[in-house]
């Protein structure tokens, strides 16, 4: 089992936040589901830069965390397809806000992402 190196700390709604949506890919997982995307092929092509162990791992995770269901039809061969709980449909309105923002304001966060990685 996977020890933490930093102990779990759940004590204000930003760090449940965290735990729940941290994962380089979970918010986009989240969003391509959403728009109908939910066979894991297409969620690779929609992510090719994610490997297909990551996008499982975090998969996983984001039904471990109640906010997708995954469903196996007994078909040869296998098919799996993923959706939103309810519970994780609460989650798109701030996954689109954050979308938004970070549209309204691409040029000043590609100047500051880039100006970091000179540095």
């Amino acid at each position: 089992m996977h020890e933490r190196k930093i102990p779990l700390n759940l004590n204000c709604g930003l760090d449940l936040i965290g735990e729940v949506l941290y994962g380089k890919w979970k918010i986009r997982l989240l969003w391509f589901i959403n728009e109908g995307h939910k066979r894991p092929s297409e969620l690779q092509r929609k992510i090719p830069d994610a490997s297909r162990r990551v996008l499982t791992i975090q998969l996983k995770e984001l039904e471990d965390h109640e906010l997708i269901t995954k469903v196996i039809y007994p078909v040869v061969p296998p098919k799996v397809e993923y959706s939103l709980t309810d519970f994780g449909k609460t989650v798109i309105p701030i996954i689109s806000a954050l979308g938004q923002w970070g549209d309204t304001n691409e040029k000043r966060l590609r100047n500051v992402i880039l100006k970091r990685l000179e540095n």
